[in-house]
């Protein structure tokens, strides 16, 4: 699996994105692939995710926003030298395309800045 890496400030978001083959309906066009974020606090204060945004962009141009609270139901704190993990899913109408965003992000001192989530490729059977 490829990684990909961005580094803002003190919070390193890696991204590792999976083609889901068993899930995907070539004949409909809904292509879908799993990703695996992890987000390290490598600062000395603690962090918490507020927020999510993420821009989506199907092979033929097509892009989608997505924008809400915290990632998968959550909005964790993620303590100095510490990291947090998830996974979720999108799903496209052609065979590749690509991910990319930013974190909504807040100190313990209530300082709040943006992380970035690197770019990544979404391509149908590149696992």
């Amino acid at each position: 699996m490829v990684a990909y890496e961005a580094l803002t400030d003190t919070i390193r978001v890696t991204v590792r994105p999976l083609y889901l083959d068993g899930q995907t309906d070539v004949m409909r066009g809904r292509f879908v692939f799993g990703y695996f974020v992890r987000i390290e606090n490598e600062g000395a204060l603690e962090v918490q995710l507020l927020r999510r945004h993420w821009v989506i962009s199907d092979g033929r141009g097509k892009i989608e926003e997505v924008e809400g609270e915290g990632v998968v139901g959550l909005q964790p704190v993620i303590p100095a030298g510490e990291a947090h993990e998830y996974n979720s899913y999108c799903v496209l109408e052609t065979f590749e395309g690509s991910m990319e965003g930013t974190f909504l992000m807040q100190r313990e001192n209530g300082e709040r800045f943006k992380a970035a989530i690197p770019r990544f490729n979404l391509r149908a059977a590149a696992n």
